[in-house]
């Protein structure tokens, strides 16, 4: 019929039309079909709800199915029925630390002879000669180096073992990085301490036998500075004078007439000294340990250190104690070589410094060392490793706080940064960054004139 009306080939464009309309009907309508069945319960919305609802389920469908994401779900579940099998927790409060930091206990041949009196090591009497020759065959290793400039090794340390509270680890690492920016700019060396090298010498006596040891093992260090893990350096730009001390061995804070005179237990300190490298140094330190054994030697001892000092409570012996005992006992012996430095702050008591920062920020600066910005401030009595201080715990971890950012400030102005106020641990900007940062530092004078003077000063082969 077409064919009659349209001729042949027209006939067959209109069939081939209609053959490809049916199709995409049949196409249309299956598509619909498939869309009620996805959006569910015989209802339709508009196409963009359509839409929406659609697409919402199909990333709903990738969500669950993406490998990390099913991963991360089921890991947690899958170690913590692995940990509760083998009777163990995930969680590391509930943990006791005592199950892996096992003593093990003294055998025979470690134990001491108690009819034997106490000493460091076998006795040295030539160590000067000794050292003189080592010294002359590693001139790479000289025991000065700058004009007046001895090598120094800052020692300090802690307990093999965690503290006795969660915060204590934490301020004792603020309190070595406090010491590594000092070192960091003086030119000074850090050996840090776990290790108690005689069980016989715990608590305050353990710093002699390992004093001893570095001594020893480092001919090549001229001083070496102890300083208490409960001690920070504030004032990161003073320079110790080490031209005062050439005819010295031993530098701590004290007064003459406190040790001499009054024979006052707390005329001296032990929580941060100076010790020259020498014959004198070892002699010194073999006097000085006898009374440090604990047990009956170290309660005897505290007795007579009572009895013979002025204003010394009753309890056992004491490193600071016995050195005033020593030195008061035997001025003649030692004093000569003992310098009780007070013209600035080697030590500085903590209660009578830190609520005076601000007025130090605003009056003073940098480099003086003494009461006006102190180069030692030192939190006797704190004790934030133990579980019980002198002072209320509060007190001391706030004004160790304030003393770290005091001290931390002088090092985050050279990038131009400062803590937002002693209390707080975010910083703040306090100079714009610039192209030219070495010229900018100069102009603003951000850093004190002996900050500029510090330079690290490298070993020379001569001293």
């Amino acid at each position: 019929m077409l064919d009659r009306c349209l001729g042949p080939r027209r006939a067959r464009q209109i069939q081939r039309a209609l053959r490809q309309g049916t199709v995409t009907f049949l196409c249309l309508f299956l598509t619909v079909v498939v869309l009620r069945g996805t959006v569910g319960a015989g209802k339709f919305g508009t196409p963009e709800q359509d839409f929406n609802d659609i697409r919402e389920r199909f990333y709903t469908h990738n969500r669950r199915v993406e490998p990390h994401r099913v991963l991360k779900e089921a890991t947690p579940e899958t170690n913590q029925n692995d940990a509760d099998q083998a009777g163990q927790s995930n969680n590391y409060a509930e943990f006791d630390i005592s199950k892996i930091l096992k003593d093990e206990p003294e055998t025979e041949d470690e134990k001491r002879d108690p009819n034997q009196p106490y000493s460091l090591g076998p006795k040295i009497s030539d160590w000067d000669e000794q050292r003189s020759d080592w010294l002359k065959k590693n001139p790479s290793f000289p025991n000065f180096v700058g004009p007046n400039k001895p090598r120094v090794l800052l020692v300090t340390g802690s307990s093999p073992k965690p503290c006795e509270n969660p915060v204590g680890d934490h301020y004792l690492l603020k309190s070595i990085k406090n010491k590594i920016d000092y070192c960091r700019l003086h030119g000074i060396e850090v050996f840090y301490n776990f290790a108690l090298l005689d069980a016989e010498m715990a608590g305050f006596w353990a710093k002699l036998p390992l004093i001893r040891k570095l001594l020893l093992s480092h001919p090549e260090v001229e001083f070496l500075w102890w300083m208490d893990s409960d001690a920070m350096f504030t004032d990161m730009a003073f320079e110790v004078p080490w031209e005062r001390y050439k005819d010295h061995n031993f530098v701590m804070h004290g007064w003459n007439e406190m040790v001499y005179d009054d024979k006052n237990w707390i005329g001296l300190n032990t929580g941060s000294f100076l010790l020259r490298n020498c014959q004198w140094s070892l002699d010194m330190l073999d006097v000085w340990a006898p009374m440090g054994p604990k047990g009956k030697i170290r309660d005897e001892a505290g007795k007579v250190l009572t009895r013979e000092l002025k204003g010394r409570p009753v309890f056992e012996a004491d490193d600071q104690s016995a050195m005033v005992y020593i030195l008061a006992k035997g001025r003649d012996t030692w004093g000569e070589k003992v310098y009780l430095e007070n013209g600035y702050y080697l030590h500085g008591y903590w209660g009578i410094l830190v609520d005076r920062y601000e007025e130090m920020i605003e009056n003073h600066h940098p480099g003086l060392g003494d009461h006006r910005w102190p180069l030692v401030t030192h939190f006797v009595g704190c004790k934030p490793c133990g579980k019980f201080g002198d002072y209320p715990v509060e007190r001391c971890l706030k004004q160790m706080d304030r003393a770290y950012n005091f001290g931390d400030n002088q090092v985050l102005q050279m990038y131009g940064f400062e803590h937002k106020s002693l209390g707080s641990r975010r910083v703040k900007r306090v100079r714009n960054e610039s192209s030219n940062p070495l010229e900018v530092k100069d102009k603003l004078g951000l850093l004190h004139p002996a900050f500029k003077a510090v330079r690290r000063i490298r070993p020379s082969s001569s001293s």
